[in-house]
């Protein structure tokens, strides 16, 4: 695996890079994004051994794609949205959402995705979505940083006597090899179409 040399990610090498423009296109990347996880959280895929949502993937690609500081704002807009009550969760519905939801089991996973887009922008910024192996460490990362708290939480919630990880970890890790193939096949792919557009 050889790192880029870049202080870049994604989002500054397409659209504006300063003044008003900018701003607008931050913006408008935040509202897409926001949109993007909502849709994502409740399209289900049929997979062994429980069905997975694309919504991980989408956490850690925002990271990637929009960096530190602009994913954290995406993902931190994303939870104000669900924790006023609309349903924008994977498993919230009609009858149980806002914080309530956020707040259930599966509240330790929403921490995770903030630490989550905010490791994976600043292993971006360093070149790390440039090249298969390296976004495949990074989405590992990722992914660890979103199941650790996740974890913690459903112990503290129900009980360290409880089958914690066969409830939070185990059924999911399927679904999370693929996801993590994907990104690490997507991203690099992406760089290269930026830099064919370039020349």
């Amino acid at each position: 695996m050889t790192l880029a040399a870049t202080n870049g990610v994604l989002a500054e090498a397409l659209g504006p890079r300063e003044g008003a423009a900018l701003r607008i296109k931050q913006v408008v990347l935040v509202m897409l994004g926001i949109a993007v996880l909502a849709i994502s959280a409740k399209i289900k895929v049929p997979m062994w051994p429980v069905p997975i949502t694309m919504q991980t993937f989408v956490v850690l690609s925002v990271g990637a794609a929009y960096g530190a500081r602009l994913g954290l704002a995406t993902i931190l807009g994303y939870l104000l949205i669900g924790a006023l009550g609309f349903d924008v969760f994977a498993g919230s519905s009609a009858e149980k959402y806002g914080l309530a939801y956020m707040m259930g089991g599966t509240g330790g996973y929403l921490v995770g995705f903030a630490l989550a887009s905010v490791a994976l922008g600043a292993l971006a910024r360093r070149g790390w979505d440039r090249s298969f192996g390296w976004m495949a460490l990074a989405m590992l990362i990722g992914n660890v940083l979103i199941y650790v708290p996740g974890l913690l939480w459903l112990g503290q919630l129900y009980g360290w006597d409880k089958p914690i990880l066969e409830w939070g970890l185990y059924p999911f890790l399927v679904g999370d090899a693929i996801k993590l193939a994907l990104a690490a096949v997507v991203m690099p792919a992406l760089w290269k179409l930026v830099g064919s557009a370039r020349t």
